[in-house]
């Protein structure tokens, strides 16, 4: 028995995936090619990818709302949870890191449950809302740039339904959260959403030590 989250060690680590992780090939041959890219962290870990299917397959979602595609794993791990109707709406601002994850899209087949917006993802929010979908969403994944995290935050609450669940990447920042010297906007930004959300009543909230911290959010 523990009180707390035990330390996960490199050994510890590995064992979690060996027991655990059922990552399918196309997704294995996405992440090691990903591991090559000179922004390779950016990529999720594998077994927070397959959190995230589950929790599609716990709440039985069918709409999805991606802000931050990257090369496409956490998408390619979404959709293949999705039944055969579910789509996502996928955001980002860049073809090059997209044209990966359509590639890959492709090759798991599930390239026709994606709709990627390439746009500032605000406007694209925006835009999803002024086009009636608000409340329609059954989960939304934020995982793109730290400054706009507030602006991703209260657009995916409105185009979330009642009992919607939010996921937000990165929340503990590699530890530079509780560092009083690290001071940048991005880190900044990152602690003043969780405090936000800390305090939230539009939400019923849990913050995990995941990967590099992931926040589920469920909109009441």
């Amino acid at each position: 028995m523990t009180i707390k989250s035990i330390l996960v060690t490199d050994a510890l680590y590995q064992y979690i995936l060996s027991t655990s992780l059922r990552e399918p090939e196309v997704l294995q041959q996405l992440r090691e090619e990903t591991a090559q890219h000179t922004h390779s962290v950016m990529q999720i870990a594998p077994e927070q990818g397959q959190f995230m299917a589950l929790l599609v397959e716990l709440i039985g979602a069918k709409k999805i709302l991606e802000i931050g595609v990257f090369t496409g794993y956490s998408s390619t791990c979404l959709a293949l949870a999705l039944p055969p109707e579910g789509r996502i709406t996928a955001c980002d601002i860049n073809e090059e890191f997209t044209d990966v994850a359509r590639r890959y899209w492709a090759q798991a087949g599930v390239a026709d449950k994606i709709d990627l917006r390439l746009a500032p993802a605000l406007e694209t929010l925006n835009s999803l809302i002024a086009a009636g979908d608000a409340g329609s969403y059954d989960m939304a994944f934020i995982d793109a740039d730290k400054a706009n995290y507030d602006g991703y935050y209260e657009q995916s609450l409105a185009l979330l339904r009642t009992g919607g669940l939010l996921v937000i990447d990165n929340v503990l920042w590699n530890g530079q959260v509780i560092d009083p010297n690290i001071k940048d906007a991005d880190t900044q930004a990152i602690r003043r959403l969780n405090d936000k959300i800390h305090v939230d009543p539009r939400v019923s909230i849990s913050l995990l030590p995941i990967a590099d911290g992931l926040t589920l959010a469920v909109k009441r």
